[in-house]
């Protein structure tokens, strides 16, 4: 069933990359009643619940941070110069409303701004911005007026955005699905599968600074990962105009996505066959995905968790990495389906990561 206000809580909570208190108090207090809690030094929420000894061990990922920005410094007219936390493309940025975030939690709002087209040479006009030629305006006619808002180099900005209904059924419209996606999946599905007692152990693990180069994932501790590990994201849709319509591999509506290759990752033939096979045995609208780009925390998979066997299930998000998103609540029930479905048959079979050899 879909959980329309925990959603919401986890799309409108800011967290850009290094800054992901607010949806990392979020995690810790969902699953504070599934097992032991703990938050590392890098800034990772880990819920731990044991199941029967020598039971394998599966790990549900997901990265807590957004994309966003932050303050790179303040010009004596009193605007705001930023770099980019994350992959944007500088088309969408423009015009668009933010909220900075002070040392001392305040958030402020403003507007990304760029010099007005009417003042630009016509070759100018049609280039797309440079960060450089970006910047904030939070209303300020001096330095001083920002610094007394609390505003100072190194501040996070994010899209200031809420979640919202569409016009359809089941369509929703907000920021920071990737990965709020992947995060809500993991929390929903923690919880049904502590609440069955399912026969394994099971860690959900909320990473950080994903968009960032997949830093948190590799900060994982050591052997915590176990035996397979299921990483849940947002991955962008290729159901729009303009996109060929011959190999759509992530509409939104459709199903979970299950991603069997990207840049980053190629998931063990075997795991792969298993998730699959289990979508269709239990009528789960999925589909399956093989990417030329991209990449997400899986990257890790063989450099840090020693190769253990790690499958990628997304929910199709139209315009990522953009300040709105667009997607399908039926693809998160899906992929929250399909997560409880490959852990109930770890355990039921007791398969460890030696089983998924190829």
């Amino acid at each position: 069933m879909f959980n329309q206000k925990l959603l919401e809580e986890c799309s409108n909570a800011h967290g850009v990359s290094g800054f992901e208190g607010e949806i990392r108090e979020l995690v810790r207090r969902e699953l504070s009643g599934c097992g032991e809690s703990a938050r590392t030094a890098a800034g990772l929420q880990i819920c731990s619940r044991k199941g029967a000894e020598g039971a394998p061990t599966v790990s549900l990922i997901a990265h807590m941070d957004e994309v966003g920005f932050m303050v790179q410094g303040i010009t004596p007219d009193g605007y705001l110069t930023l770099v980019p936390l994350g992959g944007w493309w500088n088309h969408t940025l423009p015009s668009q409303r933010v909220l900075v975030r002070t040392r001392g939690g305040a958030k402020i709002p403003g507007q990304i701004a760029t010099k007005p087209p009417h003042l630009l040479p016509e070759a100018q006009r049609r280039q797309v911005m440079t960060d450089d030629a970006l910047f904030i305006d939070v209303g300020a006619s001096c330095q001083a007026e920002v610094e007394e808002l609390g505003i100072a180099p190194g501040c996070p900005v994010v899209p200031d955005v809420r979640m919202q209904a569409l016009a359809l059924p089941h369509r929703w419209m907000g920021k920071a699905f990737d990965n709020r996606n992947g995060v809500y999946c993991m929390l929903e599905a923690m919880k049904q599968l502590c609440a069955e007692q399912v026969a394994c152990n099971i860690n959900a693990i909320g990473t950080v600074m994903e968009e960032v180069g997949t830093r948190g994932a590799r900060a994982i501790p050591a052997g915590l990962v176990g035996d397979v590990a299921i990483i849940l994201e947002g991955a962008p849709a290729d159901d729009t105009p303009g996109q060929s319509s011959i190999c759509r591999q992530g509409v939104v509506g459709k199903g979970v996505q299950v991603r069997l290759f990207d840049p980053t990752h190629i998931t063990h033939p075997t795991l792969a066959d298993l998730v699959l096979e289990l979508a269709r045995e239990h009528g789960i609208p999925h589909q399956a995905s093989v990417r030329r780009t991209g990449g997400t925390d899986a990257a890790a998979c063989y450099a840090h968790w020693q190769g253990i066997p790690t499958i990628v299930l997304s929910t199709p998000t139209r315009y990522i990495h953009s300040h709105n998103g667009i997607i399908d609540d039926r693809d998160l029930c899906a992929c929250c389906d399909l997560v409880c479905a490959i852990v109930r048959r770890i355990a039921e079979r007791q398969l460890k990561a030696e089983d998924f050899v190829s």
